[in-house]
Protein backbone atom coordinates (compact mmCIF):
# COMPACT_ATOMS: atom_id res chain seq x y z
CA UNK A 1 0.00 0.00 0.00
CA UNK A 2 2.92 2.90 0.62
CA UNK A 3 4.40 3.64 -2.25
CA UNK A 4 7.94 3.99 -1.92
CA UNK A 5 9.26 4.74 -5.37
CA UNK A 6 7.23 7.86 -7.05
CA UNK A 7 5.10 8.88 -3.75
CA UNK A 8 2.89 11.68 -4.04
CA UNK A 9 2.45 11.26 -0.57
CA UNK A 10 5.86 11.44 1.65
CA UNK A 11 6.48 8.06 2.91
CA UNK A 12 5.91 10.06 6.86
CA UNK A 13 2.12 10.93 5.50
CA UNK A 14 1.44 7.86 3.75
CA UNK A 15 2.41 5.31 7.08
CA UNK A 16 0.40 8.39 9.04
CA UNK A 17 -2.65 7.86 7.17
CA UNK A 18 -2.13 4.31 7.38
CA UNK A 19 -1.36 4.28 11.47
CA UNK A 20 1.88 1.69 10.42
CA UNK A 21 5.28 2.58 12.23
CA UNK A 22 7.68 3.52 8.83
CA UNK A 23 10.36 0.85 10.54
CA UNK A 24 8.04 -1.89 9.21
CA UNK A 25 8.00 -0.03 5.87
CA UNK A 26 12.13 -0.29 5.17
CA UNK A 27 12.39 -3.74 6.83
CA UNK A 28 14.10 -6.41 4.74
CA UNK A 29 14.26 -10.05 6.44
CA UNK A 30 17.68 -11.35 6.71
CA UNK A 31 17.88 -15.26 5.75
CA UNK A 32 18.24 -18.14 8.01
CA UNK A 33 21.54 -19.24 7.84
CA UNK A 34 21.47 -23.61 7.16
CA UNK A 35 22.75 -23.83 11.22
CA UNK A 36 20.55 -22.29 12.71
CA UNK A 37 17.31 -23.66 10.40
CA UNK A 38 18.61 -26.94 11.55
CA UNK A 39 18.58 -26.07 15.27
CA UNK A 40 14.78 -24.81 14.92
CA UNK A 41 14.24 -27.87 13.55
CA UNK A 42 15.90 -29.31 16.82
CA UNK A 43 13.72 -27.34 18.71
CA UNK A 44 10.25 -27.95 16.97
CA UNK A 45 10.97 -32.14 17.22
CA UNK A 46 11.61 -32.15 20.30
CA UNK A 47 8.55 -29.90 21.67
CA UNK A 48 6.66 -32.02 19.58
CA UNK A 49 8.05 -34.95 21.39
CA UNK A 50 7.55 -33.54 24.57
CA UNK A 51 5.39 -30.67 24.61
CA UNK A 52 4.41 -30.76 28.45
CA UNK A 53 7.92 -29.55 29.17
CA UNK A 54 7.62 -26.09 27.68
CA UNK A 55 5.57 -24.87 30.27
CA UNK A 56 6.71 -22.79 32.88
CA UNK A 57 6.19 -22.94 36.26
Amino acid sequence: MIDLKRPRLSVVRQCTLLQLNRSGVYYRPVPQNEANLALMRLIDAQFLETPYMARGK
